[in-house]
Parts: structure tokens; sequence; C-alpha cells
């Protein structure tokens, strides 16, 4: 099995990079978040056409989740319980015996901002979700874009970013608060020390890729018994150096 998790930035614009990656590497499920794209312009047919039926929910101009799948799910719910839903942020698949959270997590603005107090809650209220609705024995992966950097290692300046939306102790602690009900970081349970692995480099700094200067905020988690039995975790740096690419990399997960 693989699966893999991809912010593409608006999928209409980075169709040229996933629809290559997706016959070369032929992942089971190709979760993506931030696709930018109303329902009725989903370009599903690049997507069945390569044996793929997909699922998503988003608008014009913000959020967006989708997933792709060989195997057609049991059930497929969007968004959080309760009010705001934003449907556009989650998608959960039902696949016999596997669950998947395909999220994209609020990136909060500015920690002053009314926005970080609500990624936060956001965070919160998705471990809720998952104490109500499922259990850490059972087969679930949770994945996509977290906006949140875990460890020191996981930004390129630590001492410079450190107080950003995306990497302080507030959005740690929510962070480890998510994990605590039971989910493994699969990248850091196979480089559990290794520095400079990054997922998002910022088209504002120049030659962000070249000079590795990233930050490791996309993650696929895992309850810990499927956690222990992958195989790996890869981030796949090609997909952010293609031509008009994504700020952000695949990155993907094999059992």
């Amino acid at each position: 099995m693989k699966i893999a998790s991809y912010n593409v930035n608006s999928i209409r614009s980075r169709l040229h990079i996933v629809t290559p990656w997706l016959r070369k590497n032929k992942p089971d499920l190709f979760c993506m978040q931030e696709t930018k794209v109303e329902d009725a312009k989903f370009p599903i047919r690049e997507f069945t056409d390569l044996g793929y039926e997909v699922f998503f929910k988003g608008n014009k101009q913000y959020n967006g989740v989708a997933v792709a799948v060989k195997q057609k799910p049991t059930k497929v719910h969007f968004g959080l319980e309760g009010e705001p839903a934003d449907a556009d942020r989650l998608v959960v698949l039902y696949l016999e015996d596997l669950i998947i959270l395909n999220a994209y997590v609020p990136q909060g603005q500015e920690v002053s901002k009314p926005q970080f107090a609500y990624k936060l809650e956001w965070l919160k209220r998705l471990k809720e979700y998952l104490q109500k609705n499922f259990t850490p024995r059972q087969k679930l992966i949770l994945c996509g874009d977290f906006n949140v950097a875990p460890l020191q290692i996981d930004v390129h300046d630590p001492k410079r970013i450190l107080g950003h939306v995306s990497f302080n102790p507030q959005v740690w602690k929510a962070h480890e608060n998510l994990l605590s009900w039971g989910l493994v970081d699969i990248f850091r349970l196979h480089h559990p020390d290794e520095p400079g692995q990054y997922t998002f480099f910022d088209y504002r700094v120049k030659d962000s890729v070249g000079r590795n200067l990233g930050w490791r905020v996309d993650h696929i988690l895992a309850t810990k018994l499927l956690a222990h039995k992958s195989k790996s975790c890869v981030i796949d740096l090609s997909t952010r150096i293609a031509d008009k690419a994504s700020d952000h990399a695949v990155i993907y997960a094999q059992w």
C-alpha cells in the first residue's frame, strides 16, 4: 500500500505535476489539500482516466480537499462535527478495515489574530472528532497539510522562525494533544533525528529549495499498530522543483 499527500495550491494549476506522478508512482490513495476549485469545475476526468475515483469538496478561491482512490470506499464524510463544519478542510474515507482522514488545517495568519485561536480550536476539534468516532486500535491514517512544524529540526532556522503561527509553543501543544489520541508521525518514525527534511518552501524566499530553506508541515500520521508496519516515508522534492510547482512537495508512505 502506498499513500501520498500533497498540498497542490490549486489542483488545476498542478495537473502537469500530479498526473505524471500518479502514472509513475501508482499510489493507492492520493490526498490533496488547498485544491482551490469549486466542485463543478474539479478535473474529475484526469483522475478517472488513470483508474482513480476522486472525492472532493472545495470552493473557487480558498481551501479545498480531495482524495483520489483506487478502491471504492464504503462511506465518505466531509467536515468536522458541529459548526462550522469546514467541509472543505476535511474528508474521511472508510475503506473496509482502513480509515483515511485528509485534513487541511487552518494556517492561522498571525498569533495575535482570531484566525490563530481558530487554528488551535480546529486542532482540538479534530482530536474530539477522532475520540468520538474511532479508537486507536483501528487502522487509521490522518494525513495532510497541518500547518505545524512540530520539532526544532522541522524548520531551517528555528531561532528566527520561533513565534510563527506554525512554529510556537501553543501550536506544538495543540499538535501534541492531537497525537496523544494514539497517532504516530510516520516520517519521524523512519527518520527520527534527520534534519533538513522539508515539505514546504516559500515562493517568496529566493532559491528556497536550492538553499534548503524549508519547513516540514505536511504529515502522514497513523495509529500505532499501522504505523509500525510501515516500510518507509519519503518527501519527493522533484514535485517542488518542477516547472510551475506548488510551494509544497509530495510526501508518501509505503506499507
